[in-house]
């Protein structure tokens, strides 16, 4: 599996814990949007698309079947994140 591109869009509202929102492309064939990047505790962490089901809880509707697979997922998106957040501090303000 090859990740050949990684999209992040910043949220605007720094109201709470969500802060982007990442797309990525599997293989130049497969796409994947709406998974979200959060504020942790300590760091930031990715949380896969999800659907409320009838009992309320959250299930993943897509997901890596390893942890090697997430892992490459959560460093490559937060690489992108962290180069988001810094391009947008580089950027003048608006007012």
């Amino acid at each position: 599996m090859n990740i050949t591109e990684v999209r992040v869009r910043l949220v605007k509202k720094d109201e709470g814990k969500l802060k982007a929102v990442a797309t990525i492309t599997i293989d130049d064939c497969f796409v994947v949007h709406d998974i979200k990047i959060i504020k942790g505790t300590d760091d930031h962490f990715i949380a896969m698309p999800s659907k409320k089901t009838s009992t309320g809880e959250y299930k993943d509707i897509v997901h890596p079947l390893n942890t090697e697979t997430r892992e490459r997922l959560r460093d490559l998106i937060l690489k992108e994140f962290e180069k988001a957040v810094r391009e947008a501090a580089e950027q003048p303000q608006e007012g």
